[in-house]
């Protein structure tokens, strides 16, 4: 049998296997796995020194390993505030990147035998809502998954009946009762005075790597998205698809541009040089370096917002 015959179950067991074996005793079944998406890898800080081990993707059997920047690829075990025994997963492995969505949702699996009961994932995106600002928190609440409706789905093929069930609801996908403690963390967490928001809202995955179009971000926003960016979903279908708790979190790292392209007959541009349209058209236009410095100036917050959420939840000081 090939690595490629084998199930992603069967696949999962051997790199659970591989950690088990050269993890400390308390660190064996963590009860908290988190995804650190772009730029928020410092939520590893998290974890106390004296208990925390690390191993790179490339030493775990099957494990998908990311090639963008922002993204370590290593996985990080530890205690969270002294008593939850948690992994950390220091970056992504993205559906652009090459990978399939079996591949990009590996770790869930992995997570699950592990012993996880609860998975937290954030993410960088782009905000569609009006209301959000560049630095803003959105507490994930509902999901568009276009290309799964199209087909490109974690959970296509046979089944794996040892994991979870054929059909699988995704109307309960965004665990209530942690999201209410997110609110509750944020009132302690956060000071008033802070133009930090926080704000519940439906995210949007899209394919990448580019980013949209003003047509597609349009488009979105009617469809009733409030964020959008390039991964998450595909995890949190297979972490309920595993029976997992979710909590997902999007930090707005850019602000989508929404107002339609200026057309070339347009009597105001007729007489601008060529480089004074460039200008006009790069207004608002993302890149990746923008992403990772909101991310850099957001991530104090998010990582106390995480830490006290989670604290509150199990019940940890």
């Amino acid at each position: 049998m090939t690595l490629t015959d084998k199930s992603t179950f069967d696949r999962a067991t051997e790199a659970v296997a591989f950690l088990q074996s050269h993890l400390p005793e308390t660190l064996r079944t963590p009860q908290v796995a988190i995804v650190c998406g772009s730029g928020l890898g410092g939520l590893a800080d998290t974890v106390h020194a004296e208990s925390k081990a690390e191993y790179d993707y490339a030493s775990i059997p099957h494990f998908p390993r990311p090639t963008v920047a922002g993204h370590a690829g290593k996985l990080v075990f530890g205690l969270l505030g002294d008593k939850i025994p948690a992994v950390l997963m220091v970056g992504r492995a993205h559906y652009y990147e090459g990978h399939s969505m079996d591949a990009v949702t590996f770790p869930i699996r992995v997570f699950k035998q592990l012993g996880v009961d609860t998975v937290v994932l954030t993410n960088a995106a782009g905000g569609l809502n009006s209301d959000y600002q560049v630095g803003d928190i959105v507490l994930l609440n509902d999901h568009l998954f276009l290309a799964g409706l199209a087909g490109v789905h974690p959970l296509r093929g046979p089944n794996a009946e040892e994991i979870g069930v054929r059909f699988p609801p995704l109307s309960d996908a965004y665990d209530l009762d942690l999201r209410r403690q997110v609110h509750q963390a944020w009132k302690e967490v956060v000071p008033p005075q802070s133009t930090r928001k926080l704000h519940e809202g439906v995210y949007a995955f899209v394919g990448g790597p580019t980013y949209e179009t003003r047509a597609e971000s349009r488009m979105l926003r009617m469809l009733g998205a409030d964020v959008v960016g390039m991964s998450t979903v595909p995890e949190i279908v297979v972490a309920r698809h595993s029976g997992l708790r979710v909590l997902a979190f999007s930090l707005v790292t850019n602000n989508a541009v929404l107002a339609p392209v200026p057309r070339g007959d347009e009597q105001v541009f007729q007489d601008k040089e060529a480089g004074e349209l460039s200008k006009i058209l790069e207004e608002g236009k993302a890149g990746h370096e923008e992403v990772l410095e909101a991310g850099r100036s957001a991530a104090l917050d998010m990582q106390k917002l995480v830490a006290h959420t989670l604290a509150g939840a199990f019940g940890a000081t």
